[in-house]
Order: C-alpha cells, then structure tokens, then sequence
C-alpha cells in the first residue's frame, strides 16, 4: 500500500484497528496500533543499513565488545547519510515476520529485543509484550501484523514531516475514541493551536530568521501534541529552523507514544523524559525559549510535599505554596525556572540574552483561590509584580473532554514588549464557541480557525474592547484590613444565668448573692458601669465570704461570671478594653506608610484605629466583638482612609482598621494579595424588563393555566 497523502495512511491504520474488535475495546485499540505503528516506521528507516549492522554486530559480538549500542547507533544511518541514533540487530523483520504465521508471537517478541537499548525502554512503557500475548491467545496477532507489513513507509516515499502527521493524526482519533478519559492526556487540537499562536506569533520575525534554532519544551507533555503543533507552527513559517524539543510525563505510555514520535519525526536532539515534573528534573542545566503545557487541574500534591518541603526553595521562589489539594501554579514556577535570562541590547533591537515565553492552561482556581497571604495569592503577586504576566484568554466552557469547567490560557514572560510593561491584557472569548456535531465525552464545543485568529489578533492588537481589556499591574492587588466593630453587652441577673454560673462556681454563691442584692435583677445596657459595680460589691464583702480566687482561677471565674450574665445587644454600650493615654500614642507608629489623612483631626485620625478620645486625656479602646469581625480588599491604587471613610463608615459608624493587620509585613500597608476576576471585569449590566412587560407575562401564562384547568373538568 503506497499512500498518496498523510490522511491516506492515517484512515489505513485506524481501519486495520478493526481487526482487534473483541479482544479491546475502542479506547484500548491505541495499545497496539501506536507501537505498531512505530516498529513498521523503524524497519523501513532501518533498511538501508541493516545489512552493515548485521555484519557489524556479528564481528563486535565474536570479539566480546562490550557496549556496542554506540558503535550499532552510528552505523545506522538514514537516507542522507545521517546517524539515527538507534539500531536493530535482530535478523528479523517485517517481511519475515509475516512469512511464519506460527511462531508470529516469539519472533516479534524478539525482533523487539533487538533494538537498541534506548528503543527497548520505549517499549517497557507500551507494556507491549503483554499485547503481544494477549493478541496471540485471541488469534489476531498474525492477522495485524500482516496488515502492517503491506505498508510501505519508505522515507523515499513517506519523509519524517508526513509520518509526523499521520502519528499525530492516530494520537487523536485514539484520544478522541477513549473521550471517557481523553481529557487526562489530551488536550483539544484547537487549543493548542491558540495556545502555539500566544506564543509565538509574538516573535515571528525572529522566527523566520536564517539559521534560528529554537528550543520547546513542555513538562506535562502526554503524547506530545503541544511540542508537535509547536514544530508545525515554526516548520509552515520557516522550514530550515532546527527546533529541539524537550518533553516530560509522568504515565508511562504517554511518555513512550511521545519519545516515538520524536524518533519517528528524526529528531535526534531532542528528549522527552519519564518523571514527576514536580520533584524530578530531567533538564537540570537547561533553558528554553518557548514552554507550553496543560497541567492536571486539581492535582493533589501531597506525596510530593515531602520532598518539597526539604528543598531550600522551589525552583527558585521563595515564597509560600499553594494548598495540598492544588498544585496546578507549582508547574508554572516550574516552567519559569526554565526562563533564560533576558538582556536587551544598549540599542534596545536586538536582545544580549533571549528571555523566554510560556503559555499554559488552567482551570479557574488559579485566577482568584486564596486570600491574601495565601500561596496562590503570593504566587499570582510573585509573578506580577515581576512584571511576567502578559495576558490571560478566558475559553468557553465544554472544550476539554474530561471537564466543562471554564479554562484559561496564561502567558507568561521575562521579556515583555515595551507597550506591554506595566500591562496586563485580559481576552474574553468565552462567546467564541462553535457546537460540536457530536460531543466527545464532556467537550460539546469547539474553536473554528475564524476564532482562533481572532483572539490571536486582538492579544496582538492589544487594543480595549469589549473583549479585550488591558490594565495595570497593580489593578489587580490589593490590601486585606480587619475591620472591627464593638462588643456590646447586657447584663442581667436572670435565674437560669444564675443557676449556670453556680454549677461551675459553687463557691461564690454568697458573692453572688451579695451582687443581686446591689445591683438587682432588672437588665443594665451598660456592661462598663455593671463590672465596676459588681467589682466594688465583691471589694465590700465580709473576710469570711470568698470573692474571686487568686490567680489564674480567679481569672478564669471573672470570664465565667461575663459569660452567663451578659447577652450581646446592639443596643447596648460598647464595651471599652482599655485606656491608654495620649502620649504613648505615635502616629508614624500607628501609620507607617504613606496614607491620606488630608482634612481629618489627630482624634478623627485616631478613632479610624478604634482609640475614640475621652476628653481627660486618654483614648479609650473598645473591646472588638468576633461575631462582627469582617474584612476589606482595598485596590493597591486606593488609600486605605478614603476607602474606609468612602465604603465602611457611611454603613457602621462605630467601625474601625484592626492596627494589627496595619502592622503586617508589606510595610504597615495591611496583607498585600493578588486575584483576577474575569466576571467582574467584563460584566456589562442588563437593565430587567419593565414590570409591566412582566406582570402581562404572567397574567397570560395565569389565563392559560385557568383554561387548560376549564378542559380538564368541564
């Protein structure tokens, strides 16, 4: 069989997967048809040295030559002279194989140990020795790889760009086919076209330079597909670009589907690794121009945790991580450790040292999940306040087809555009969807090319629109204050307080009944003016009636007695906790960061911090009640006065800043914290019907209703 395109072979393999109906379900057909693929690829590349590498291995073995795969490596050499960097030594090969239906399993077993050492290993990962048996028990393998054998994947006559598509090609439709799970490896094609758009369309000109050599990377890679598209991005806009990519998975067969491709494509130079992106680092001492990925959503990071929390840092940030049940940002510092460092030149053209640029994908936790202090927020205020984060799109809901959750795309930088300094620029196609004609799993919808472009325009645009806005860094911070408010107590010696007070204090029976007697039993607004009342009371008590106990008791009777004689009431007086007099007080102190006090007394400046002046020359300082306690974000750009007089005061009056959350560490400025809000940002308000148009509405669904009820019992 001689394919005339790509899609040509492509529709030949997928229907020789037919023939293992039965045995496997469609979404376990991938098992064997990928390897499959990838050993009939090796054996018409292999071809023209195979007979020298024979030779060669026969003569190194009778001589004992110890690691000989180096030797075999080089003399396998393709159609332009070039090492492949793989052998097989085997005598075997397809034709043959096809030539013995009876020991079909046995031979393939072999001709696959005959590979080279960096091969067999790919296959490890396809656990394809398990297919091979199981093939054999349903009477199938010999009827496979006969299909197989007729197709002539010559490089004459199918080069290593079209083999590339038809891998790529079947990695989807096997995806697409197994959508129950897809969505755990396989990220939707049109997606990574917007994402490989982001990325680079940037840096064309750069690109198309003669000579250029790009480095990718993706440390979540599945199968590759990112690291393919990418490729096919910079070959259709510069064909003689060497681009190396580097990839890393944690699933085995992932990792294998991938490192074939990047042999199947003759990408010697490249390397896709197994491992936790997480702890493990296959490219210690490598930098790239362009990361893309779409990490797990969610991902639970409590095994690794351990041994993160040995490390001096993470990849280089300092900062605190996000919660155990989310580790999505921890891929992204991880890329951004894989940043090169960025230098313009004096001239400000060219660049001294490139910088890098990285797209990634994630659900909507990462935007806005965690106050300020949080490891998400300090991760989010991390990257922007370095001034990396370049934009973020909003995709529709419905697209991945193991979720419906909404998904964004974040770019990242070192070396942002000088339009873009300072910039922030938020995309919203959320709207841009086109229906599926038939849903794959939970992915009901689509990006056609039209939207793709057009979201790619308007990131390069940058322009505001309704759909594209552009802000400051700092719109997206904030300063987190408590705000306080006063506990107000009643007091009142009721019989059912008395009797709970007794059961824990059997003690100060007399005591109490002594206080009943003075202040009596009616209630007193006045919490203040009750406790000193009852304080004197206890003072005037005979040597032979025990008052409060010494010590920690005696403290602990006090908090009692407040508890089971006391209510909160609104309408009661604030409790005071202290006084503390003028001259402690130091307002750099109270305020020690530049904050707008125009027009406001020292007493009005003071009250704002909850010490109200008595007029004797003290402050008082109310006793805060837990149960109003509540907090305020305050944009970076705004006061934290102004605000508070502005949105806080107008509604509670006796409000005030908690000063400990002033003296926190940004600088007495309150806990700094980052979020992103693309609801808030991109709202646009739609007025209701006029309530006439609704209430005739209703009147005729209610006719219709009575005479729907005339039919049924006329």
């Amino acid at each position: 069989m001689t394919p005339t395109n790509f899609q040509q072979l492509a529709n030949f393999i997928w229907s020789v997967a037919d023939l293992l109906r039965g045995p496997y379900r469609p979404p376990q057909y991938e098992r064997v048809m990928l390897p499959l693929t990838v050993l009939r690829r090796f054996d018409w590349v292999l071809e023209p040295t195979k007979e020298a590498v024979l030779r060669k291995h026969a003569e190194l073995t009778a001589k004992g030559q110890p690691n000989i795969d180096a030797i075999l490596n080089n003399l396998a050499k393709d159609e332009d002279g070039k090492p492949l960097g793989f052998h097989n030594h085997s005598q075997l090969d397809f034709r043959k194989l096809k030539g013995d239906p009876d020991n079909i399993g046995r031979h393939l077993a072999d001709y696959i140990n005959g590979f080279s050492e960096n091969i067999r290993k790919i296959f490890e990962r396809f656990e394809f020795e398990k297919e091979i048996e199981k093939l054999e028990e349903a009477n199938r393998l010999y009827q496979v790889v006969a299909q197989f054998a007729e197709m002539d994947l010559h490089p004459k006559r199918v080069d290593n760009i079209t083999m590339g598509l038809v891998f790529e090609d079947l990695i989807r439709r096997f995806n697409e086919a197994a959508n129950e799970t897809a969505g755990d490896h396989f990220t939707p094609r049109e997606v990574i076209r917007l994402m490989v758009n982001l990325l680079l369309e940037p840096d064309t000109k750069v690109l198309t330079q003669e000579g250029i050599i790009v480095t990718i990377c993706d440390p979540a890679c599945g199968t590759g597909g990112m690291l393919a598209e990418a490729q096919n991005w910079i070959r259709a806009h510069n064909e003689h670009a060497t681009v190396k990519v580097y990839g890393q998975d944690y699933n085995p067969r992932s990792y294998a589907v991938a490192a074939s491709d990047l042999l199947i494509k003759g990408h010697k130079d490249s390397q896709v690794a197994l491992g936790n992106t997480l702890t493990d680092d296959p490219f210690p001492n490598n930098h790239f121009d362009y990361l893309l990925a779409n990490p797990p959503f969610g991902v639970d990071w409590k095994a690794e945790k351990k041994i993160i929390d040995r490390w001096p840092n993470f990849r280089g940030y300092n900062g605190k991580l996000p919660r155990i049940n989310d580790g999505a940002l921890l891929f992204l510092l991880y890329m951004m450790s894989k940043f090169q460092d960025y230098a313009p030149t004096k001239d400000g053209k060219t660049r001294e040292k490139p910088g890098s640029r990285t797209a990634i994908v994630f659900n909507g936790s990462p935007l806005f999940t965690g106050g300020a202090g949080s490891g998400e927020s300090e991760i989010r205020r991390w990257i922007i306040e370095r001034d990396q984060l370049e934009a973020i799109v909003a995709l529709p809901e419905q697209m991945f087809y193991n979720t419906g959750i909404g998904t964004f795309i974040w770019v990242v930088t070192n070396r942002k555009a000088a339009h873009r300094k300072g910039k922030i620029q938020l995309i919203d196609a959320r709207e841009r969807w086109t229906p599926m004609k038939r849903s794959l799993g939970d992915k009901r919808r689509y990006l056609d090319q039209a939207a793709i472009d057009g979201i790619t325009r308007e990131h390069g645009a940058m322009d505001s629109s309704t759909t594209s806005r552009v802000f400051d860094n700092t719109d997206f911070g904030y300063r987190r204050i408590t705000v306080n408010r006063p506990l107000r107590l009643r007091f009142q010696l009721t019989a059912d307080a008395k009797d709970r007070f007794l059961n824990t204090c059997p003690e100060l029976y007399d005591a109490l009944q002594a206080v009943e007697d003075a202040l009596g039993a009616e209630p007193q607004f006045d919490w203040n003016k009750a406790w000193e009342k009852v304080q004197k009371t206890f003072k005037r008590l005979p040597d032979d009636v025990e008052a409060w106990t010494p010590g920690a008791k005696g403290t602990a009777q006090r908090k009692i007695f407040r508890e089971c004689f006391t209510t909160v009431d609104p309408e009661a007086e604030a409790v005071i906790a202290k006084h503390t007099k003028v001259d402690a007080l130091d307002d750099e102190a109270l305020f020690p960061q530049p904050i707008m006090v125009d027009g406001l007394s020292d007493d009005a400046l003071h009250a704002l911090l909850g010490l109200h002046a008595d007029g004797k020359g003290k402050h008082i300082e109310y006793e805060a009640d837990p149960a109003l306690k509540d907090t305020e974000n305050i944009p970076l750009k705004e006061d934290i006065v102004s605000y508070f007089l502005r949105e806080v005061r107008p509604y509670v009056a006796d409000a005030w800043i908690d000063r400990e959350t002033l003296d926190e560490q940004d600088g007495g400025i309150g806990k700094v914290g980052y979020e992103i809000n693309f609801n808030r940002e991109f709202f646009q308000y739609k007025a209701p019907r006029p309530l006439k148009e609704i209430d005739a509405e209703l009147a005729g669904v209610e006719k219709r209703i009575l005479d729907l009820l005339r039919e049924v019992t006329e």
